[in-house]
């Protein structure tokens, strides 16, 4: 009997996961396996973690921090938990190779989908194991509690929505979002709708210093912002966004795997242009779109069917094209902005979102397409 293919996914957030889900349920597990590996012992929903470190309430904890013991559709696949430090391709060929673990294990793969992700700093730089995340959140919690002038460097949807978040269960304490744009969020999204986050923001309270940086994010108070701004701040909070966490494939598989920002260049069919038993998935790939969690779906479904391609011996054809792009902002769990890039583009206030998003943060249904069943 033929020894099973391992199809090998790097990255346990939701691409990574969702994809491991898909491919037990696809693939014939007598002549395939599926190993998942996560630097995380668990997933770590990052759309729910500002509310998550803002406030206790609600104990998001036990929700948002999603275990993968019933990832496996039938129990058809297996979960390592470790950090992937390097990627050793076949020699001689483009065909198979290992992944090589930080503790010194390899694991075999037939094909290999890198689902990476971002690098994130500050509040958002999650420990790797489950007392280090605890022990995070609760020095978080306690570093908002505790701060009365708390300035946020970042005015893109991260410091936007970390401000609702503390404004609605602090509506006290000073606010503040130093962006180095003209208008909150990014070019991708129209004028009337960066225009309108900012009305909303600031109707909430929080003041918006705009065109100026913190730079470099200081430590202590008062804080100067590049323009010569004087902010009194008892906390800072960098809100810059998240990075390609791809430094190591750079090494591993040679500087022009990726552009110069880290994101790694993808064929249509999401396959590496020189690697073609390696796939790329989420938000570290160089497709022009925004990084959101909704689009992962898509990109899901895209790897899949080209892997089973692989897999079988077939050219993969199922190609990615992108999507719309939709922004679903929240300022806490009662109101925000709503955009859906459809036909003329459809923007939303309050009630939309909050129904939408904040209220439960997507978490039941993000749980259940995790296999969970609450």
């Amino acid at each position: 009997m033929s020894p099973k293919r391992q199809v090998v996914i790097v990255g346990g957030g939701g691409s990574g996961a969702g994809l491991a889900r898909a491919l037990s349920a696809k693939l014939d597990s007598t002549k395939h396996s599926v190993t998942l590996i996560s630097a995380h012992p668990y997933m770590v929903y990052y759309p729910a973690t500002l509310r998550l470190l803002a406030t206790e309430e609600g104990s998001l904890e036990n929700r948002m921090l999603i275990p993968y013991d019933k990832l496996f559709v039938n129990g058809n696949g297996t979960f390592k938990h470790g950090t992937v430090t390097a990627i050793e391709t076949e020699k001689g060929s483009k065909v198979g190779g290992k992944v090589i673990l930080q503790d010194g294990q390899s694991v075999h793969y037939d094909v290999l989908v890198l689902a990476p992700g971002f690098k994130w700093e500050a509040f958002l730089d999650f420990p790797f194991d489950a007392a280090g995340v605890q022990e995070h959140i609760k020095e978080w919690r306690a570093k908002f509690r505790n701060a009365e002038k708390i300035v946020i460097g970042g005015g893109g949807a991260v410091g936007i929505e970390l401000a609702g978040e503390l404004k609605q269960f602090y509506p006290d304490k000073k606010i503040t979002i130093v962006h180095g744009g003209k208008k909150l969020l990014n070019k991708a999204y129209p004028d009337k709708v960066r225009k309108d986050v900012e009305r909303r923001i600031r109707h909430r309270g929080v003041e918006v210093i705009l065109d100026d940086f913190i730079d470099p994010l200081p430590e202590g108070t008062p804080v100067t912002t590049r323009k010569g701004v004087k902010l009194n701040a008892d906390l800072i909070v960098p809100a810059r966004g998240g990075r390609p966490n791809t430094s190591w494939i750079v090494d591993a598989l040679g500087k022009d795997v990726a552009d110069e920002r880290g994101f790694l260049h993808i064929k249509p069919t999401l396959q590496l242009a020189a690697h073609p038993t390696i796939f790329a998935m989420g938000d570290a790939i160089d497709f022009p779109e925004q990084k959101q969690f909704g689009k992962y779906p898509v990109h899901i479904g895209v790897v899949a069917a080209n892997v089973s391609s692989v897999l079988n011996g077939v050219q993969p054809k199922k190609e990615y094209k992108g999507q719309a792009d939709i922004l679903v902002l929240t300022m806490g769990s009662t109101g925000g902005v709503s955009f859906f890039g459809w036909l003329w583009g459809l923007m939303f206030g309050d009630s939309v979102t909050s129904t939408v998003k904040g209220k439960a943060l997507f978490i039941p249904a993000v749980r259940k397409g995790l296999g969970l069943v609450d």
